[in-house]
Formats: C-alpha cells, structure tokens, sequence
C-alpha cells in the first residue's frame, strides 16, 4: 500500500515515514501544501496522512481541491488544533478520519489500516481468499491454518491484491502502489515475486489475465 505523508514539520515528518515503512507501507511525501496537493492530483494513493497547517496552500483548501477534482482516496488529518471547529471543517471538508497531535504511532497505523479496510470495502481485518487469511494487524498469512513466511514485497503485493479481490489489477497498478516514486516502473519484479506467492501459497491463488494484469478471485 502506498501513502501520502503532506507535513511540513521536519522531525514529524521523518518518523511518520519511518513508522509507516517499517509497518510495511511504500510512502512518499510532500512539506507544503502545494507540492501536497501536486502528488495527490498525479499519484495513485492508497491513503494520505495530511496536516491542517501547512505554508503555501493550507491543508483544508488541499482536501477540499482533490474533492471536487473527485479524488476518492481515504485522508487522515493530522492537526495539533484541538477545536471542535476545525475538526468539523476538516471532516467537511472530505477528511475520512481526524487525529490531533500528539498522538501513539500504533493508533495512526491501525487508523489507517482501517481507512484502506473500508475504502475497498473490507470490513474485517482478517481478508480471506479461499484457504489463505491474512491479518492485517499482525501481517500474519496462513495457508489451511499453517503460517507462510512471505518477503515484505511479496506480502506487500499480496496484501494488495487481496484488498481488491474478485478485481483486475494491472501490473502498472501494482507498482504504483506497491513501491514509492522512485522505483524503476520498467522492472519486471512484479512477475518475479507473482511466480513466487503462487509456489508459496498455490498456483490457482492469482490468475493472470492476458494483456490486463491479474486477479484474485478465489
């Protein structure tokens, strides 16, 4: 899953990156409003965290923009402002979930696992495909019960692909969300690390749909 981090405190910033990468998440980021609202009009996101206060475009004029330019991706606001004002103009203006400053790392991560849940309308934490679960708290995967031990991209590719079950998602998707803006788009590891999550976890889990990409409809 790929986030979007729009924070313009440098030592914030750095720890929610190192946070979200180490949970497992690709992450880009942006320090003002108006590189922020730059990302979120051409990058595909998963969710994005974003500040209230930042220089240049402030953070509710960001959200509102991407809203009526209909761009549907979950956002988590991020503010130290504690009045219940702002907390209404941010939810009004298209925020999914608010929280202030200071705030536990575990809660922000479990925040937004629950935004990316709901947004590809996954109720539980637990996704199912056939006899594969994967947790998504615990980055947990079991085949009929036995756990299987999967790389951070083969999960992260996994994980995807089992968020948009029953969907066709196309390789160029996958990097989009799988990696952040720096990976080579031209690299053929999506194949790679597909052939491996087939001989881990079954050949009929993924089927490849010829000149689309691949789904997972078990």
């Amino acid at each position: 899953m790929r986030i979007l981090i729009v924070e313009d405190e440098p030592t914030l910033a750095r720890q929610l990156r190192q946070t979200l990468e180490t949970a497992g998440y690709a992450v880009d980021s942006a320090h003002d409003g108006e590189e922020g609202q730059f990302l979120g009009d051409t990058e595909s996101y998963d969710a994005v965290i974003l500040d209230l206060g930042l220089p240049e475009v402030d953070g509710l004029t960001v959200l509102d923009r991407w809203r009526k330019a209909g761009r549907a991706m979950p956002v988590l606001v991020l503010t130290a402002r504690d009045s219940w004002s702002d907390k209404v103009a941010g939810l009004d203006a298209g925020a999914d979930d608010y929280l202030a400053k200071p705030f536990q790392s575990e809660e922000l991560i479990a925040r937004l696992r629950a935004l990316i849940r709901r947004s590809s309308g996954n109720a539980s934490a637990e996704l199912m495909a056939g006899d594969v679960r994967l947790d998504t708290r615990s980055g947990r995967v079991t085949l009929a019960g036995e756990p299987v031990k999967l790389t951070a991209q083969e999960y992260k590719l996994l994980s995807y692909l089992m968020h948009h079950r029953g969907k066709v998602v196309s390789r160029t998707e996958l990097i989009e969300h799988i990696y952040d803006q720096d990976f080579d788009r031209d690299s053929n590891t999506i194949e790679v690390f597909i052939t491996r999550i087939r001989k881990k976890l079954g050949a009929d889990l993924i089927t490849t749909i010829r000149g689309l990409g691949y789904s997972l409809d078990a």
